[in-house]
């Protein structure tokens, strides 16, 4: 049997027809590298097990009986994955032609490099940001809160989102967003997996910050293009109004669980 390339691993919550376009979208980039692809289904009575029989019968679907959360969910697509490579892929993206190959070209070229993610960029086209340097304690209070539009909190977010930084090229950052992330499988052998007390949100930043401790550069690495159709939920309402919202709250917790989890706010874990 032929090595798989890069096993791309999809985690589902009621999104069957995002899903479907994702991986419509995937099957319609023209590539030669072998690909698997696995769905985690957190929401497994909303017929994505059906259609995925129907459309796309040799993706691997991994139904779960509750939902899990997007850290375990993705750790179960990682333990059954086959690859060289694995890659976290949100089901809110479209691959533009070459993206895949252009990112598997990059760590093969670079064999120190633990981590790459691509420009991520909305549907009219602008970029996303989705590369950033760590929290400090305050930086969720200046981003959710209006003290955040000036003086130190202006800078403080400007340098969380490395506004002093080109970005044009590849650069290493301190985290990526999760929408899309690559790793060397055998690195999460040295690394781990996700942590899953993070049910959802800062696992991507906590992955990271891992990957960094392990010396293990994280890259943003922009040649590479997909487009992501983000929705912040989290920030819903805004301002103190957003904690009515349940995914603000899940928000908050993740952020608390960092915290306690590294004490080092605003640096490297060394």
């Amino acid at each position: 049997m032929d090595r798989i390339d890069i096993s791309i691993i999809i985690v589902n919550y009621r999104a069957r027809g995002l899903v479907r376009e994702c991986i419509k979208g995937i099957k319609q980039l023209h590539t030669k590298l072998r690909l698997e692809i696995i769905v985690v289904d957190n929401s497994p009575h909303e017929g994505v097990g059906e259609m995925l029989a129907e459309r796309f019968s040799n993706v691997h679907y991994l139904p779960q009986d509750r939902n899990i959360g997007f850290a375990a969910g993705n750790n179960a697509g990682i333990r059954i994955a086959q690859g060289k490579y694995i890659m976290l892929l949100n089901y809110d993206i479209t691959p533009l032609p070459g993206s895949f190959d252009y990112l598997h070209a990059y760590l093969e070229n670079n064999p120190a490099v633990g981590m790459v993610g691509p420009q991520l960029i909305n549907p009219n086209g602008t970029i996303q940001h989705s590369y950033y340097r760590f929290h400090s304690f305050l930086t969720p209070v200046y981003r959710r809160l209006w003290i955040g539009r000036f003086g130190f909190g202006k800078r403080h977010l400007d340098r969380f989102l490395m506004a002093d930084m080109d970005t044009t090229s590849p650069v290493d950052v301190d985290w990526l967003l999760g929408a899309c992330l690559m790793v060397r499988a055998s690195s999460i052998k040295t690394v781990g997996m996700m942590d899953e007390r993070f049910f959802l949100y800062f696992e991507d930043t906590d992955w990271c910050r891992r990957f960094w401790k392990a010396k293990l550069p994280v890259r943003y690495v922009p040649g590479a293009r997909m487009v992501h159709l983000h929705r912040r939920e989290s920030a819903k309402g805004g301002g103190i109004l957003s904690l009515t919202h349940k995914t603000t709250r899940i928000h908050v917790i993740s952020w608390l669980k960092y915290i306690l989890k590294w004490h080092m706010y605003g640096r490297r874990a060394s």
